[in-house]
């Protein structure tokens, strides 16, 4: 084969290839991806998975999914679950119904009050998880979004300022500057 044959071989196999790679669908963005986009539109950060956000979020999931349930409640008050994920702010939502996570995204996006927590200020992290009820007919989804993980200037455990120790070397003693006094008497320069 002469070289012009190679060559067009080339050009029409590199075509070949990227009509392929054009026409095969873009791999389905995670939900944290999804959820840092919709973030990223409206001003905000984006957010990472954390793997104890992601435990409370299944957590939450499955006592949904046990009960049959759709209750923020299922498995005791939204602040007492949190804590463990020491965040200075979290919210949480709750869906049934969608298989797929993109759904449940645009259910809650199209919600005022789940929409805002979406948009929660400043937050970094976000655990997302689903289960399935009894029958699996149901799928129950929780996510909690998160942030203030950065410490508060100033703040300390409780509120109160924080300890710190510095270790110095203590300064040699200097001797007493020289004065113009003969006799100190009392504490009087004669």
């Amino acid at each position: 084969m002469n070289s012009w044959g190679t060559m067009t071989n080339r050009v029409v196999g590199g075509l070949m290839v990227s009509l392929l790679l054009a026409a095969t669908p873009a791999l389905a963005e995670s939900p944290a991806e999804l959820i840092s986009s919709f973030r990223l539109k409206h001003g905000e950060v984006r957010v990472v998975r954390d793997a104890t956000l992601d435990r409370i979020a299944m957590d939450q999931a499955r006592a949904m999914a046990a009960k049959d349930d759709l209750s923020h409640d299922a498995l005791g008050p939204f602040n007492r679950r949190v804590a463990p994920a020491g965040a200075g702010r979290a919210a949480e939502n709750i869906a049934y119904g969608y298989d797929n996570f993109e759904k449940t995204l645009g259910q809650w996006i199209d919600s005022s009050g789940h929409r805002k927590n979406l948009l929660l200020h400043n937050a970094s992290r976000v655990g997302i998880a689903n289960a399935k009820n009894a029958s699996g007919k149901r799928t129950y989804w929780a996510m909690v979004i998160a942030g203030g993980y950065e410490p508060k200037p100033g703040k300390g455990k409780k509120g109160k300022e924080p300890l710190v120790a510095v270790k110095r070397e203590a300064a040699p003693a200097s001797k007493p500057k020289s004065s113009n006094c003969h006799i100190k008497l009392l504490g009087l320069c004669i």
